[in-house]
């Protein structure tokens, strides 16, 4: 989708989705807010305890909701979608068993949440247009099942959703709720990759695609965010860290480990590649080109397998040297390994910027 001049669009962006960056929620730059009995913006009256630093969250803009979910979903086949996007344009896809979803970023640029359900599954996937991050988890908590909404909240201009459960705030990339009655909770959380329409539509031609009957009017296929993407140093939101080591916007893979991260350039895996890797204890299988990349746990006699990439625009995406050929998510689709499935990492793709604000000094892979 093309972008519309950045002139026209500066003042979509700020009435759209920002106030002064400046501006905290609180006046403490401790983990801990104990002056206040108000959960800013929304979330859990009396709850003043938080996971961040309460004066490193910022208020978007459009307040609670004003970003709206997507709560019904309705999709389309591939066939279908292919003449209402470009091949470059970036999708997410998400697997569960043998069902496949693509949701196109034009679309989750101005919801950032759909609550859908696979079968006997309800998930919450999540896009935040800032950070260039997408996750997918079970949309649970405790072990009630429930949705989950666009808190207007940011940090380190990372999206902060909240549950409509418990009305808790959970930080998108730290995968944790930060604040709230559900303070402390991980969700569960499910493989989800990012690439572009035209590598996805070739893996899974039978998917489902995420389409624009969301019930509300949006300019969908207009980027709302004007240069953005373009320009490496213009933030709607500044993140507490600058790293300079890589252009701020760079789409990069991360795998993080505690508190560390370690990411893989795009422009590494050129032509396609396959890496095997440490990080931390842990050793890790990195496949990809240009346009998508996963990361795998290696266990066992796993470690022995040489890999190759072999993908040429089906689902094949790499192979073994026993002759098992694996998928872009880890799942063995031919061979003598046929249904296994690799371990997933907690891995994520971003821009670099989000990436070194939230584990500092990431390594470099090289």
């Amino acid at each position: 989708m093309k972008l519309i001049k950045y002139a026209i669009v500066l003042s979509l962006v700020i009435n759209f989705s920002c106030s002064d960056d400046s501006e905290g929620i609180g006046e403490q730059g401790n983990q801990e807010n104990t002056e206040s009995n108000e959960n800013p913006n929304g979330g859990t009256a009396g709850s003043s305890e938080w996971l961040i630093p309460v004066n490193e969250v910022r208020d978007g803009g459009p307040g609670k909701d004003g970003i709206p979910s997507i709560d019904d979903p309705k999709f389309s086949s591939v066939a279908s979608f292919d003449s209402q996007i470009n091949d470059n344009d970036l999708v997410v896809a998400l697997k569960v068993g043998n069902n496949v979803k693509i949701y196109p970023h034009f679309i989750l640029d101005y919801h950032e949440i759909v609550n859908d359900t696979f079968s006997a599954d309800r998930l919450t996937l999540s896009y935040c247009p800032l950070t260039g991050t997408a996750f997918a988890w079970e949309s649970q908590v405790g072990t009630t099942f429930t949705s989950f909404g666009v808190s207007g909240l940011l940090y380190n201009a990372n999206l902060i959703l909240y549950d409509r459960e418990t009305d808790s705030n959970w930080s998108q990339i730290l995968e944790l709720c930060v604040n709230g009655e559900s303070i402390g909770q991980v969700p569960i959380k499910h493989e989800v990759i990012e690439t572009n329409w035209g590598t996805i539509k070739a893996m899974y031609p039978n998917a489902l695609v995420l389409n624009a009957d969301t019930g509300f009017s949006r300019p969908y296929g207009t980027y709302p965010y004007g240069a953005y993407l373009d320009v490496d140093d213009f933030f709607l939101f500044t993140p507490s860290i600058i790293n300079p080591q890589l252009p701020n916007k760079q789409r990069i893979l991360a795998v993080k480990d505690g508190n560390r991260a370690k990411v893989y350039k795009f422009s590494s895996f050129e032509g396609g590649r396959v890496v095997k890797d440490s990080f931390i204890n842990d050793r890790y299988l990195i496949v990809g080109n240009a346009d998508v990349m996963n990361a795998f746990l290696l266990s066992g006699d796993q470690n022995n397998l040489e890999f190759n990439f072999v993908h040429n625009g089906s689902e094949a995406f790499f192979e073994d040297n026993e002759g098992t050929v694996w998928n872009i998510f880890g799942e063995a689709i031919s061979g003598p390994r046929s249904g296994t499935i690799l371990q997933s990492t907690n891995s994520f793709m971003s821009m670099w910027f989000a990436v070194a604000a939230f584990y500092p000094d990431p390594i470099i892979f090289e």
